[in-house]
């Protein structure tokens, strides 16, 4: 297994006063050509945006577009007439195929924090489809949840509103945990086939939003050849691991870490 890591002062940045974000790939006017996509995922945003602002009106097609929130409460408008409004532990995705339009604004009084994330679907001109779930913290805490998954995937049900992972047309899985201070855990990458798993790891920004050194929730990722591999929130890495080869978490901070980590083909 190798790991490189991805520091958040690497990412693209940009603080446009209503919108504060981050890039872990090519977005927008932060183009990276190291930087542009791995595997079928294309798109690591993590966004604050301010009350009564949000992205107005816009079109997507051809992407697999899902929102994790973190903090806050996002109100989601769409072409297929869905309007809800998301709150923590919700996670929606639209599959957004030969296309649809739609906006993104932040509900209430407080600011609200989301990771915005694209994967290429492996399929061109689907129908539009929109789904969500829901994942309590409880859900999360010190176990991975299994959040996304491919649409064909055991225990996967193409409905709006089910349990179990949202479907996504990509062959990607992703999983979340709330680690506690003291706590470790592990997960083998998963063996569809002889091929090498890509994956990756970000730590989200949950004390606050923060432009500079990485700091906050503290882990430790094993499994790497040479030596452990230490992030920080804002952190994130890049993963090559062998089907079946294990990851290990070890939560070596004061402070919870909400963790992703992504399994792709």
């Amino acid at each position: 297994m190798k790991l490189v890591p991805r520091r958040s002062t690497e990412r693209g940045h940009a603080d446009h006063g209503w919108l504060k974000t981050f890039h872990t790939f090519s977005f927008a006017s932060y183009q990276s050509s190291q930087h542009d996509h791995f595997g079928c995922l294309r798109v690591i945003n993590e966004d604050r945006v301010e009350p009564h602002t949000g992205f107005g009106t816009h079109a997507h097609r051809e992407f697999e577009i899902f929102s994790y929130i973190v903090s806050g409460e996002l109100e989601h408008r769409d072409s297929m007439g869905n309007v809800e409004v998301m709150k923590r532990g919700d996670l929606q995705m639209t599959s957004a195929g030969t296309g649809i339009r739609h906006s993104e604004h932040c509900h209430g009084g407080q600011q609200v924090h989301f990771l915005q994330i694209w994967s290429v679907p492996s399929t061109s001109r689907l129908l539009p489809q929109y789904f969500t779930r829901h994942f309590s913290d409880d859900e999360k805490k010190d176990q991975w949840a299994h959040i996304v998954a491919p649409v064909d995937a055991p225990g996967v049900v193409e409905k709006r509103e089910a349990s179990g992972p949202a479907p996504v047309h990509s062959p990607l899985h992703l999983f979340a945990t709330l680690l506690s201070p003291g706590k470790s855990l592990s997960r083998p990458f998963l063996q569809a086939s002889d091929a090498q798993r890509k994956g990756y790891i970000h730590v989200a920004q949950t004390s606050g939003y923060n432009p500079k050194e990485a700091s906050g929730a503290h882990i430790r990722v094993l499994g790497a050849e040479g030596e452990p591999v230490e992030l920080r929130e804002g952190d994130g890495a890049y993963i090559m691991a062998a089907p079946g080869e294990e990851l290990t978490v070890e939560n070596v901070g004061s402070s919870v870490a909400e963790v992703l980590l992504f399994d792709m083909e």
